[in-house]
């Protein structure tokens, strides 16, 4: 199942910069960075929860299933 993270367009669409991203969460900055710059790299459990916690989404606004 190809899923690919949207998390770029969202903090884009928002105005949050990398930097901010990983200060809001918590997350290790190559983590945030990494999700920031490669779609295809998907946060672990623990780090999709910090994330949707801190900005109090679901997962399914950075996350999204594609076709092959």
């Amino acid at each position: 199942m190809p899923v690919k993270n949207k998390i770029k367009q969202y903090l884009d669409s928002r105005g949050i910069t990398r930097y901010q991203f990983r200060k809001d969460t918590g997350v290790a900055q190559r983590t945030a960075y990494d999700l920031y710059d490669k779609p295809e790299q998907l946060p672990s459990p623990d780090v999709l929860r910090k994330i949707c916690d801190a900005y109090e989404i679901q997962p399914g606004e950075i996350l999204e299933w594609v076709k092959k």
